[in-house]
């Protein structure tokens, strides 16, 4: 009760203050940052007015999100900067550094994989996912690592860099199959390794039509002079290039290189689809969902920030929606998804990613219309100047300012921001082909979503359904609540036991429990279970906790036996008791139950025996973990606790200076002065360290 009120007076107490802090807020750009009890920052944001956007987070109603948002809100900061396009590249930044809760956080923007032509005397081609600054080529960046992992194979074959990270002593078999110039054994002059940069540059770049016809001509003059192996080679490379691009199906008529942004929001949760488009040829895509709580376009803004943060390899052109295409999405009706489902936005390709293909078909089908596209470009660049200058008008109207969410930037202004920030053009689409790309990238993120919380409610369906029907295959009406034991230890030393709870057959992890063995001696496993259900039993009946619907034992009739007689005839609680059995490979077997215990016939590749499974393997797997703690804490106190003068003090004082072990192991007598620990202690210790 003292903490409640304490609670509600510390709460009473931020209000105050925030309400102080408010009515000192200036009308200029900037960044704030929130902060919660602890003083940890918790979000940024950026606004055009601080006064207007940090009073809105405290005034009117909010949809769930926000308040729960606001609900940790005990303190803010802010920042106050030149401009709209400064408060933008400092949002970016906060967010890198701080990665606050509530933010949109780009967990994976250093995980794109890039080729990297590396800056050194002898250069070679790597694939990383480092960006640094260290003058070498980076290209990318790639949606995934086979990608990148495929064209840096067909570009070792064709191209005879190095490949050894360290320089060997002898040429190696790429020399002998022509794929290096063994800069181990013979000189190679740098323009050599220049005229090899720039083909490759070419090649990454979109040129590699030219590069198949001077192959092709190669290979021709190869088989005219008789030298049909090096005609073969050079077939083979041809091949492997129109393998790598047979898969672009999308074709723009001016061939630059854009990516294309499209997002989705459902339910709490952003779905970001960027297209890539390569020398006008769509690709590849790569999508990301989570939950976000911030204005939906603000927070898609803050992704594409972060995004090109950190990526060396820009395209030509960004396409991004426009601010309504959100709220569109956001209120699509169901005809719309069937209507995609329909035309194969859901069928699952072989990597996993959903309906990409089926789109790039379709709109790859109406490639006649896509080819007269070309002698319009000039006029859709035209009409997109003209639509983004009418958005700006638009924005500035007070309806369009209040419909867009108050103090938020339109979607022109910050598309404008991008532009000038990055120095490559940032567009929003209002016709043309390039309206099209931008609806299909909204498509494929309206169906990811859709998917993911189909998939979800699917797992969900089929793991209650599971429960229902183990708890059928027992004899019981309702198996909500199972709670399972699992014990640990190594020839009785260090024994453990730890229980987890299952709740409609989904783990309840805020309920695991561990227990460090008392009373029993030795490897005795009956009567440690005898402890731990006597302890856990005990505690549900003195502070009135739920109670299971079945409790789950590691092992067959003995621990059943136990583990029942503890409760029927100790406490008098009659609650099922079942074992797992495990087989010689120590997988689950077979479940018993009863008394005395029959097994239950359950088919092998039935949901309800998944489900025993992931019970036996999370119970184990926390048991196994917390044994290996408690083991690892002893062999510690038995190694510092045999020395004479090391009492618990400073045991703890070692070990808080030096790490580990291993450290105060590795140590000089020196080291050991800080600590006021003498040299003739400080050699004992690392004499007995050493022995042991």
């Amino acid at each position: 009760m003292d903490s409640h009120m304490e609670t509600i007076r510390e709460q009473e107490q931020a209000i105050e203050n925030i309400r102080h802090k408010l009515a000192l807020l200036p009308d200029l750009p900037g960044c704030y940052l929130m902060k919660n009890r602890e003083g940890t920052i918790i979000y940024v944001g950026k606004a055009k007015v601080l006064k207007n956007r940090v009073r809105s987070y405290f005034t009117g109603s909010h949809d769930g999100k926000t308040q729960r948002l606001v609900a940790d809100i005990r303190d803010f900061e802010y920042i106050v900067t030149g401009s709209n396009m400064e408060a933008l590249i400092l949002e970016c930044n906060l967010i890198k550094t701080h990665q606050p809760k509530y933010n949109v956080l780009l967990k994976d923007d250093k995980t794109f994989p890039y080729i990297k032509i590396t800056n050194e005397e002898h250069p070679r081609l790597e694939v990383t996912r480092r960006v640094l600054k260290d003058k070498a080529k980076y290209f990318g960046p790639y949606p995934n690592a086979f990608a990148a992992q495929q064209t840096k194979k067909l570009l070792d074959r064709m191209y005879p860099l190095r490949k050894c990270k360290v320089m060997p002593k002898e040429v190696c078999l790429y020399y002998h199959m022509g794929q290096c110039l063994a800069p181990c054994e013979y000189e190679v002059p740098e323009k050599s390794y220049d005229e090899i940069r720039q083909e490759i540059t070419r090649f990454l770049s979109g040129g590699h039509e030219e590069i198949k016809k001077d192959l092709q001509r190669k290979m021709e003059e190869a088989a005219e002079d008789l030298y049909f192996e090096r005609a073969k080679e050079l077939r083979d490379q041809i091949r492997n290039i129109d393998a790598l691009m047979e898969k672009q199906k999308i074709t723009m008529a001016d061939a630059r290189d854009r990516d294309i942004f499209g997002f989705s929001v459902d339910k709490g949760w952003m779905c970001v689809q960027i297209l890539y488009v390569r020398q006008g040829k769509m690709i590849e895509r790569h999508a990301s969902v989570f939950p976000f709580y911030g204005e939906p376009y603000n927070d898609f803004m803050s992704y594409v920030t972060q995004y090109y943060s950190d990526n060396p390899a820009m395209p030509q052109e960004i396409l991004l929606p426009a601010m309504e295409a959100s709220a569109d999405l956001e209120s699509a009706s169901d005809k719309a998804l069937d209507t995609a489902e329909q035309e194969g936005l859901n069928a699952n390709d072989g990597d996993g990613s959903t309906g990409m293909n089926d789109m790039a078909d379709r709109v790859a089908e109406t490639g006649e219309e896509y080819a007269v596209q070309s002698a319009k470009m000039e006029a859709e660049a035209a009409e997109l100047t003209e639509a983004s200058s009418s958005d700006q008008q638009n924005a500035s109207d007070p309806e369009s300012v209040k419909a867009a969410g108050g103090d938020q930037l339109d979607a022109p202004s910050s598309a404008q921001m991008l532009q000038q920030w990055l120095g490559i053009k940032v567009l929003i689409p209002r016709r043309g082909l390039k309206r099209q790309m931008i609806t299909m990238a909204q498509d494929n993120a309206r169906v990811s979503l859709d998917e993911k919380f189909r998939l979800i409610e699917r797992d969900e369906e089929r793991t209650s359904k599971a429960a229902e029907n183990l708890g059928q295959a027992i004899g019981l009406n309702n198996l909500h609540r199972v709670e399972a034991f699992d014990n640990s230890n190594i020839q009785g030393s260090n024994p453990v036991s730890a229980m987890v709870v299952f709740i409609d057959g989904k783990p309840a992890r805020k309920e695991y429990r561990k227990y460090k063995i008392r009373t029993v001696e030795g490897a005795d496993d009956y009567g440690t279970m005898r402890e731990v259900i006597r302890r856990r039993y005990e505690r549900v009946l003195k502070e009135n906790l739920e109670m299971p619907d079945l409790i789950v034992v590691d092992g067959g009739k003995g621990q059943i036996s136990a583990a029942a007689d503890v409760l029927e005839n100790e406490l008098g609680i009659f609650i099922p008791v079942c074992g797992l059995v495990k087989d010689a490979k120590h997988r689950t077997s077979q479940l018993m139950v009863g008394d005395p215990a029959e097994p239950v016939n359950l088919a092998r590749d039935s949901q309800e025996f998944y489900l025993l499974q992931r019970i036996q393997d999370e119970v184990h797997r926390f048991a196994i973990t917390f044994h290996r703690e408690q083991r690892g804490k002893s062999m510690i106190v038995s190694q510092l606790d045999s020395i004479p003068g090391i009492g618990e003090k400073r045991r703890k004082l070692l070990l808080k200076h030096f790490g580990s072990i291993k450290k105060i192991r590795e140590a000089s007598v020196e080291d050991f002065r800080p600590l006021s620990i003498g040299d003739k202690l400080a050699r004992q210790i690392l004499d007995a360290l050493k022995e042991e």
